[in-house]
């Protein structure tokens, strides 16, 4: 969800300045920001780049500086006519010999000045809204290319995965039956006597315990799945998290149950891989 873009133009003699940009976050933070005179319009903005940007903490900042020198704040002649006519009859009632700058004390009182509000003007705001879709375009176009690295990296540590799940296959092949042969060499050792037949039922059982078959099914499914999942239309993400937190789960049983060292050197290598693609998930939308 990182994106950065910037449009800036010329409306009705001030310089119009749009930037969007946007971090990761695992909702929609949007912060819209507009100048007085266009602030009607904040609402339908919102809304409009809420539904693009769909998920990050995102800025939507739109500036406008005068190129020329307006004046907006007028003085109220009249007003400021009465309130010195009769400041003045005070004055030379109370002290007529007095120094005091009536005009001073005057132009502070209130409703002397006045500023002038800028209306919205619909045809302005229209050129206003297209530096905002250029901005926008540019935005996009940053995040696209964004987009494609992290499609590789994720790419890349799925199939990281797959080949180490491959490794754990091929040590897996013997595993069992060097398992068994290390119980019963042990138990030569301790030349303990045991009932044959209840010692091959508990072997099996066992055994059994230690079988991995259907987790490396199931990883080696999720991984494709994830792969293919990133291929389709846009807004995965979520389900793209799902799928991680499944192939984390196949990955932890695999570790637990492999009790063999270089299988487990593997699972770490895999655990490690898959918190990588977690990392980047906040990304991905």
């Amino acid at each position: 969800m990182t994106g950065f873009g910037r449009a800036e133009g010329l409306v009705n003699e001030k310089k119009v300045t749009v930037e969007l940009r946007s971090l990761n976050s695992k909702q929609l933070d949007l912060q819209v920001k507009l100048p007085g005179a266009w602030r009607e319009k904040e609402t339908e903005l919102r809304q409009w780049a809420g539904e693009r940007v769909v998920r990050g903490k995102a800025d939507l900042y739109v500036g406008a500086e005068g190129t020329k020198v307006d004046k907006r704040t007028t003085f109220n002649a009249e007003v400021i006519k009465a309130y010195y006519d009769e400041l003045r009859k005070v004055a030379d009632t109370v002290a007529p010999e007095s120094s005091t700058d009536l005009l001073a004390v005057v132009l502070r009182m209130p409703d002397v000045m006045s500023t002038a509000k800028e209306e919205f003007d619909p045809e302005e705001w229209k050129s206003v809204f297209t530096l905002v879709e250029q901005a926008w375009a540019a935005y996009e176009e940053f995040r696209a290319a964004e987009g494609a690295k992290l499609h590789a990296e994720l790419k890349q540590r799925t199939n990281n995965i797959t080949n180490l799940l491959a490794e754990v296959t091929a040590m897996d092949s013997g595993r069992i039956a060097r398992t068994r042969e290390r119980i019963l060499a042990r138990l030569e050792e301790l030349q303990a006597k045991v009932d044959q037949d209840r010692f091959e039922q508990e072997l099996v059982f066992y055994l059994e315990k230690m079988d991995v078959t259907e987790e490396k099914l199931r990883l080696a499914t999720h991984c494709d799945y994830f792969l293919k999942t990133m291929e389709e239309e846009e807004c995965q993400g979520r389900k793209l998290g799902f799928i991680t937190q499944e192939m984390g789960r196949e990955i932890n049983t695999l570790g637990s149950k492999s009790n063999d060292a270089e299988m487990q050197k593997r699972v770490v290598l895999m655990k490690d891989e898959l918190e990588k693609i977690k990392e980047q998930m906040l990304n991905v939308l």
